[in-house]
Order: C-alpha cells, then sequence, then structure tokens
C-alpha cells in the first residue's frame, strides 16, 4: 500500500511548505470560488481583494453593492462578467434567505447535513463543501480540487471512474484510513497535492522527469513501460 503521508512529506521538501488558504471564513470562501473563473491564482486574489476593498464580503454589503460595482470585481475576474456579478448577488441571497446571513451553525452540522447546507450555494459540489469544512476546520475531511484529484489518482490511490463524482469518491475510499485528524497537515495536503497537479502534474503532457514522487507513480510507472515497449529510452534512467 501506497504511503501517503511519505508521499505529502516528498511534495513539501520539494515545492516547500505552502501558504495559507487567503481567507477561512466560510461564507468569504464561496465568494472566492465564485469571484472569478479561468483565470490564474493571482488574478482570482486580485479580484476577491478587490470586493473586500470595494464592497466588502458580507451577504449584506453585497446585497447592497451596485451593478457596476460586482460587475468591475467580475471583469477582473475572468470572462462572462455580467453571469459571475450576479452569481455574487444570488450568493449573498442565499447565504440571507437560508442562514440568516451566518454561516456558522451550518458547519455545526453533522457532517453529511454540513455538506449539503453548503451546497445549496450554485456551482458548489461535494469536494468544494468538503474544502470549505476544512479551511474552516470544521471537520478534518481531505476536500480535494480536480488537481489534486488527478494526482492521487496518477500516483494509485482508487480508479478514474466514468464519471467525476465517482472517482471521488474513489479516492477518499482508497485514502480514508491514512487520513490524520491534524488540520494543519490536511491543509497542507490539500494545498501541496493541488500545487503539483497545476505545476507538474498536469492533465496533458505531465512532467514526470521532474515529478519528486515519480518513482511510486503508478501513471509514471505504465507511461515507462509503454515506452520502452515501443523502444524509446527512458529519460528517467
Amino acid at each position: 500500500m501506497k504511503n501517503l503521508s511519505k508521499l505529502i512529506a516528498r511534495l513539501a521538501k520539494f515545492y516547500g511548505k505552502p501558504k495559507p488558504p487567503l481567507t477561512t471564513d466560510p461564507f468569504e470562501l464561496i465568494l472566492f470560488e465564485s469571484v472569478a473563473y479561468l483565470v490564474t491564482d493571482e488574478r482570482r486574489a486580485e479580484a476577491f481583494e478587490l470586493l473586500r476593498k470595494t464592497v466588502g464580503t458580507k451577504p449584506h454589503q453585497i446585497l447592497a453593492a451596485t451593478n457596476n460595482a460586482l460587475l468591475r470585481v467580475a471583469e477582473l475576474g475572468g470572462m462572462q462578467p455580467e453571469k459571475r456579478a450576479a452569481r455574487l448577488r444570488e450568493i449573498a441571497l442565499i447565504a440571507m434567505n437560508e442562514f440568516g446571513g451566518d454561516l456558522s451553525e451550518a458547519l455545526q452540522l453533522p457532517l453529511t447535513k454540513a455538506k449539503k447546507a453548503l451546497q445549496k450555494f450554485p456551482s458548489i459540489g461535494e469536494p468544494s463543501a468538503e474544502k470549505f469544512l476544512l479551511f474552516t476546520r470544521s471537520y478534518p475531511v481531505l476536500g480535494l480540487d480536480s488537481n489534486g484529484l488527478r494526482v492521487l489518482l496518477r500516483l494509485g490511490f482508487g480508479e478514474e471512474k466514468k464519471n467525476y463524482s465517482a472517482s471521488y469518491r474513489s479516492v477518499q475510499e482508497a485514502i480514508k484510513d491514512q487520513l490524520t485528524d491534524d488540520y494543519d497537515w490536511l491543509i497542507d495536503a490539500h494545498l501541496l497535492l493541488r500545487h503539483h497537479g497545476k505545476e507538474l502534474c498536469k492533465t496533458n503532457r505531465p512532467l514526470c522527469e521532474k515529478c519528486p514522487v515519480n518513482k511510486v507513480c503508478a501513471y509514471n510507472i505504465t507511461e515507462m513501460i509503454h515506452h520502452r515497449g515501443h523502444g524509446g529510452i527512458d529519460k528517467t534512467d
């Protein structure tokens, strides 16, 4: 069985300790997820900080904001700014109508109900809900984004299924016995796996030769065997 903690330690040694999340407030985490689309992490952070500075990040502040103020933020966050400006207002309405403007009680619900509560917000699926519960230190769950999920699948944790949700559950089942209740470790693991997926373990043409865990990676080993079978030369030898 592959040792998850050793793999995370190797990633930490290679990349260094990751920076902590920009916020640990549950409503701000939802806003951060929705404030930008298909942009760099830096641009998303810029858009979020502009929202904080010019509008505020409380539900009532967003509902009181002008359309132009929200549009200015959304334009910094990439394509379809009108749609995302409206989405920010929709998120604020849900927060007010469903949670009285405060999500703290929802985080104290049993895990399944807490996840369902967060999934009332648009575009928030189970992975994002688990990430929010981790970052707010509500539940010690290793929520994974698509990058982190891809890394663990390639390393041999779980199996890729016909749909994303099934693949996600397969990985979670595979790693559950290796997880700890240490929030700091879990948050670092999430951030390191995500970073590795963006930097080296990319969807297309992953840079396996540079990877710090390539010697125990099922995907890389399979690729090496395939390459040798076609008369290629293994670059990692």
